[in-house]
This record gives C-alpha cells, structure tokens and sequence, in this order.
C-alpha cells in the first residue's frame, strides 16, 4: 500500500518532508509534486533506486530520466563541462521547467542516463520538491509520476491511480502550477538545441545566449525523455485536429459518435445532443491548456470515451509546448 501525506505548497510541514527524505536515502520511491507536473523520485546516484523507477512505471530502459537538483553546488555532483552559456541559463532561468542535458559524471547511476554519457538536469521551483531534495542531500532522478505512456499526473489523485502499490509514499502538495513538463535543451551541441519544447520558449533561450535550434534527428533525440516512444496518451484513441471550423469538428464528433462515446476536449463550444458526448470545454490560450489538458484526458477515459477529439491551439509560443504534447499523445492515429 502507498502512503499518501498531504503537504501545503507553500510551507511544506518539515516532519513530512523529512519522511520522504528517509524514504529517498533508503532506496524508495517518492512522488512529489513540481511547478511543471508530479515527479516520481528515487537517490539518483543509486543504481537499485533508479531501476526500481523504471520497474513501477514500466518505463522503457532507453528512455533517460531527468536528474533534480538543490542548488548550483549539487549540480557539480551529476554534471561536467558546464558551459559559459549553461551557467547563463542557470542565472536566468533556475529554479525553472528547463532542463539543460549535460556531461554526465560518473557517481550518477548509470540507468538514469540510458547508457548515455550525457544526463538531463533541472532545478524545480516548487517548494516541495526543493525542500525534499535539500533534506534528502542527493539529487534526485524523477520521470513524471505515472505509468509509462499515460498522461502526465498534476494531482496526487491521479499518481495513485497510476502507481498505487507500486511506490513508497505519495507527497499531495495540490494541481501543480504550469501542467506540463520541463523544456529541455542540449548543452552539449553547438549551438544549442531543444530536444522537447516546454514553458521556456525557444525565443526565451535565444535571447539569454543566442542562436538556438530545434533538434529532429533521432540520434539528437535520444538524450532527452518524452521524445523516443507515444506518450501523454489516455486508454481512448485520440484524434487532434489542428486546423478546423467549429461546424467541421462539430461534423467528426457526430460522425465518430455513430461506433461510440466520443470526447472532445477544445474552445468551441459544441453543440451535440447525445448521450454517449462528453465536452471539456477550455479558454483559447497555452496557459489553460497547459494547465487542464491531462487532467481532462484523463477525466474523460473515466467518463469512457472510445475516442478523444481535441482541438488544437496555436503553436507560437508556449503553444509549441501543448502542441508537442497533443501530437505525441495522438501518434499514429
């Protein structure tokens, strides 16, 4: 059984923090809450820990894990050759959703990496995660707290319907804050390269240290999770349409109606009149999507959607960070 402690976001109760702390020098598993989405943590300089992340989630081995850290100094433990143009990035934008992939040191257990001489490191914002990594005295690697493939958690709820009896302890600071993961940037290419876009925008990155550029090949790819297998995705079949009218998606829903229940997840506001038709209707902007779009795909594979329309936003800006996310959720459909 899972234990589950409740926390305030804001003043985490230092006897639970230290709990957890235990529980992560122990070799356990702890999901704790960030700004971006629930993180599943283990000692990321134990290699027994780190595999018993993998184990719980059924995580692919050869998809590398996201190592957190304290403050600056803890991350000279995990990473090497960190740059002139890294440390401008810490400055600016840590404690923050960015991920800089770097040289990985040796102690770093060597399945966080995926056999990679590289190792993906952030300093969350989150209060909770900070204070659990402070008391810990080690970074920690932590994927996003579900099972592999399914939507990213950004409630406790929806770790423990994931994970129950798979984890030591479930720390519940609340809905996390931006809803989607970290942006992560290859420091170790010339010039820099985002290998999975997220909250920090590319124009953010290139106006702290110049030219940045979006990687594409499967070789760059490989050093960043959430980037090499379908993920993000609910049990029902999604369908994103990324250009449409309201009457044109109004016709599919109808249309895909006539084999099932059908959800649709957008802004327009839809007018169908049927039992097995489910409508989470969000606001037009990265913020609400970022912040609701799991927790709405989840919420209609409980509600028993056979397939999931959602309507697409624009990809400027934070948008880009929702799109990646609703593309890799619909792969192959």
């Amino acid at each position: 059984m899972t234990l589950v402690l409740k926390l305030d976001a804001a003043n985490p109760q230092p006897e639970l923090i230290e709990q957890a702390a235990s529980i992560i020098r122990s070799g356990g598993l702890v999901a704790f809450p960030t700004e971006t989405v629930y993180g599943l943590g283990a000692d990321a300089m134990n290699e027994r820990a780190v595999q018993r992340v993998f184990e719980a989630k059924g995580r692919p081995a050869d998809n590398p894990l996201i190592v957190h850290v304290w403050d600056r100094a803890m991350l000279d433990l995990v990473a090497d050759q960190v740059s002139a143009k890294a440390e401008a990035l810490i400055a600016a934008f840590w404690p923050g959703p960015l991920t800089l992939v770097l040289k990985r040191r040796p102690l770093v257990a060597e399945s966080v990496s995926a056999g990679l001489s590289t190792v993906a490191v952030r300093m969350p914002r989150s209060r909770i995660a900070s204070e659990l990594i402070r008391r810990a005295a080690t970074p920690i690697a932590a994927p996003s707290a579900n099972r592999s493939g399914r939507p990213s958690p950004t409630t406790a709820a929806h770790v423990a319907s994931d994970l129950e009896g798979r984890i030591d302890l479930i720390l519940d600071g609340g809905v996390t804050n931006i809803g989607i993961e970290s942006t992560v940037l290859d420091m170790t290419s010339e010039p820099p390269a985002i290998l999975r876009p997220g909250w920090v925008t590319r124009e953010q990155l290139s106006d702290a240290i110049g030219t940045v550029e979006l990687a594409e090949s499967g070789d760059a790819l490989k050093h960043s999770p959430g980037t090499s297998h379908k993920h993000y995705s609910p049990r029902a079949q999604v369908l994103l349409v990324e250009l449409n009218s309201s009457g044109s998606i109004r016709q599919l829903c109808s249309d895909l109606l006539k084999g099932g229940p059908v959800g649709f997840i957008g802004h327009a506001r839809l007018s169908i009149e049927d039992p097995g038709f489910n409508a989470i209707v969000l606001r037009d902007s990265a913020e609400d999507y970022a912040r609701s779009i799991y927790s709405a795909l989840r919420e209609l594979d409980e509600r028993g959607a056979d397939v999931i329309v959602v309507e697409g936003i624009s990809d400027e800006g934070e948008g880009a960070a929702v799109m990646d996310r609703l593309r890799r959720a619909a792969a192959g459909a």
